[in-house]
């Protein structure tokens, strides 16, 4: 994505300057209006030069990315650091000096320069924008304005801690399937390509016809065996114009609609999803954000742009006046009892609790989902292999086991 210069001004008229990458200048006006500065000037620019320019172009390229776990780290040093009281520039200048990854270490520094230039430091960290996300940099900017920094630091790094079991957890549980699926792909391939063409010899030396399975069976492996560079490469054209798809609009959201539908696997995406949002919701709201603003937030959260217009056309009908009862039932995607859940919470002022309660529950759910994966996909797999295997038999032994039994009654 490009990178674009911008120059605004914050609650407080002081002028902000920085450079963000979003997919166009609205996105970055939307950064921006979400972290509270107003843009006067936003143009496309190069990226901004990083720390350490000394180093080798070697050294660049080997020195390893800030991964989620340096920022959750981050995060609960910076609750304690304020918690006790320490200055927020000689901490960072700890956490500058102690940093496990050098390339963290560089943000660290430019961080405490940014501070040291009068800049606040939901500003500085808006420099970094591959780094830290604008929903971490929103929750930055009200613990700014309500002077409940440490408390948000540590909320965040609850946050970051459940969103990051809930990635592992999932791509633990869809490993086996992945691998087995794969394995089952390069065993037809194998066929394919060696094994079918070895038996074909032996079919045309008893001149007799074949059945219709083995006919299929010897055409599909002629055509894979002689086309095999174009298959190849429609393969690989298909993989390009798939990812060039996903990367518009349109396409991510259809595609992310799709991966809510696909069997067994699709719930589990949306349950995690949905308690990512759940999660999200009740961290702005105690943190003191309107619920609009709440709901812009957290949209930017749900990693499935499907979800993500769910979440804001419940944030326009909010802006309108609806309860969030109304537009939760409104977006389609909880569940009766969830939508129960929220008109409690709405009526008794206590919707940040009854989020966190949907969350616990939807967290329940996916962890139940999690463990029974494999139970669930068992069948599903068994099936495909045996009828692989039918094939197989149909096309290759059985005639195999007639010409046999002609021989001998010759």
């Amino acid at each position: 994505m490009p990178f674009f210069a911008y120059k605004g001004r914050n609650a407080r008229g002081e002028l902000m300057q920085g450079i963000l990458e979003a997919a166009d200048s609205g996105a970055v006006a939307d950064q921006l209006f979400n972290t509270g500065v107003t843009p006067i000037e936003i143009v496309v620019t190069k990226k901004a030069a990083a720390a350490g320019d000394g180093e080798t172009w070697w050294a660049k390229l080997l020195e390893k990315r800030v991964t989620s776990m340096d920022v959750q780290l981050f995060s609960r040093q910076m609750y304690t650091l304020l918690k006790s009281g320490v200055p927020i520039m000689r901490g960072l200048a700890g956490l500058q000096e102690s940093a496990v990854s050098k390339a963290f270490g560089k943000v660290i520094k430019d961080l405490r320069e940014s501070l040291d230039a009068g800049r606040e430091l939901s500003a500085a960290m808006r420099r970094h924008p591959e780094v830290f996300t604008p929903f971490y940099l929103s929750m930055v900017r009200v613990g700014e304005m309500t002077g409940r920094l440490e408390e948000v630091f540590l909320r965040l790094f609850d946050h970051l801690e459940f969103d990051r079991d809930m990635r592992e957890r999932v791509k633990t549980a869809t490993r086996y399937p992945s691998f087995v699926m794969m394995a089952m792909l390069i065993a037809m391939v194998v066929v394919n390509i060696f094994v079918i063409p070895a038996f074909v010899g032996v079919f045309a030396k008893f001149h007799a016809e074949l059945p219709l399975m083995t006919r299929i069976l010897i055409g599909t492996s002629n055509f894979t065996v002689r086309y095999w560079p174009v298959m190849a490469v429609g393969v690989a054209l298909a993989v390009w114009g798939f990812r060039l798809w996903v990367r518009t609009p349109r396409g991510l959201y259809e595609w992310d609609k799709f991966k809510l539908k696909i069997p067994v696997a699709g719930k589990i995406v949306l349950k995690a999803t949905m308690a990512r949002f759940a999660r999200s919701f009740s961290l702005s709201s105690r943190s003191g954000v309107p619920i609009v603003q709440a709901l812009t937030v957290v949209a930017q959260t749900v990693d499935n742009a499907y979800l993500t217009a769910r979440v804001e056309q419940m944030r326009d009908g909010v802006e309108r006046g609806d309860s969030i009862l109304r537009t939760a039932a409104a977006a389609n995607v909880f569940t009766p009892v969830v939508l129960q859940m929220i008109a409690v919470g709405e009526e008794s002022g206590s919707i940040d609790d009854l989020m966190d309660e949907i969350a616990q529950m939807y967290e329940r759910e996916v962890d139940y989902e999690l463990k029974t994966l494999s139970a669930q996909i068992e069948p599903i797999l068994i099936v495909f292999l045996g009828v692989l295997v039918l094939v197989l038999a149909l096309g290759i032994f059985l005639p195999i086991w007639d010409l046999g039994k002609a021989a001998l009654h010759q």
